[in-house]
């Protein structure tokens, strides 16, 4: 009696051991540049495998430069998801001197139509457009974009590793079906400050604002890479008096100083705004996580009640 236990609970384990690292997580070798874009390629990949995530702990792509450890990761991948060239511009000259064999996906490229994928109200993608997508590539924070990209990551996936492709193709399903739902929920925990009006540090949150109605009055900083000067400075403090804002935006890389300068000695309060999902755990729930973490923030400080 007691072998038949010992067998049965090893063949338990054993069966619980497979499940966790199943056999073809080695087959195929995949990376993804930013933590968003790794989140939803390690959905698509669930019960696959686990991709390598190029950009951590909390550094800024903008600001980024490669290791050798990411020289290697590169070149051993055999697919490479990024979004493109205006947000890893680092990555530019790697990738071209990758070899013709590995397949790289710029996300940004992407020109799906959002309801070949979704099929829910689009009243949505009627919303008057006051930027055009070349100047906020931060695509990955409108969940409906979330949608094409996810369609792209299992087409890509299932290209090079056809053995697991009806795999990607179900986890493809299942996170369409979980968009849909985290649009909604945000809409109804945005709706209350739809109309409220801010600034963001810089124009990362285009396609967020955009999908939820958000009343953005634009940036306080005009390049990434260029501090505000007097001029700009003096700008916006008119535009705070004159727009009535209630809330500037700051971002977690990035010294809010000049925040703290532009709304001495008036009732705008301060925010904190992450497009990457800083502190967050890297794998399949940061996504969800990153978009709802945005939402309470800009719910939190436009609220009246704040």
């Amino acid at each position: 009696m007691k072998k038949i236990l010992n067998f049965s609970v090893f063949t338990t384990l054993f069966t619980l051991f497979s499940f966790v690292m199943p056999a073809s997580a080695d087959r195929i070798k995949v990376v993804a540049s930013l933590p968003p874009i790794h989140s939803l390629v390690a959905g698509v990949m669930a019960g696959v495998g686990v991709p390598r995530l190029l950009v951590q702990d909390g550094q800024s792509p903008h600001t980024y430069f490669m290791k050798p450890s990411n020289a290697r990761m590169l070149n051993e991948a055999q697919v490479i998801f990024w979004v493109g060239p205006k947000i890893e511009g680092f990555l530019v000259k790697s990738l071209a001197a990758l070899s013709q064999e590995t397949s790289i996906v710029g996300l940004a490229k992407q020109k799906d139509s959002v309801s070949n994928r979704l099929n829910y109200d689009n009243t949505l993608e009627k919303r008057a457009k006051r930027y055009h997508d070349h100047q906020d590539s931060h695509i990955w924070l409108d969940p409906r974009k979330a949608v094409v990209m996810v369609g792209a990551i299992a087409d890509a996936l299932s290209l090079v590793d056809t053995a697991n492709a009806d795999s990607y193709r179900k986890n493809e399903g299942l996170i369409v079906a979980r968009l849909a739902l985290l649009e909604a929920e945000l809409l109804e925990t945005l709706r209350p400050v739809a109309g409220a009006p801010f600034l963001v540090f810089h124009d990362a949150y285009v396609h967020f604002q955009d999908r939820f109605g958000l009343a953005s009055q634009g940036a306080v900083a005009l390049s990434i890479d260029r501090p505000p000067g007097a001029q700009r400075i003096s700008f916006l403090r008119r535009r705070i008096l004159n727009s009535k804002i209630v809330c500037i935006f700051t971002e977690p890389q990035f010294t809010p100083a000049i925040a703290k300068t532009l709304i001495e000695g008036t009732s705008v309060r301060m925010g904190m705004l992450d497009p990457l999902g800083i502190g967050l755990d890297y794998g399949p729930s940061l996504y969800s996580v990153l978009l709802k973490r945005l939402a309470n923030s800009f719910l939190n400080c436009l609220s009246a009640s704040s």
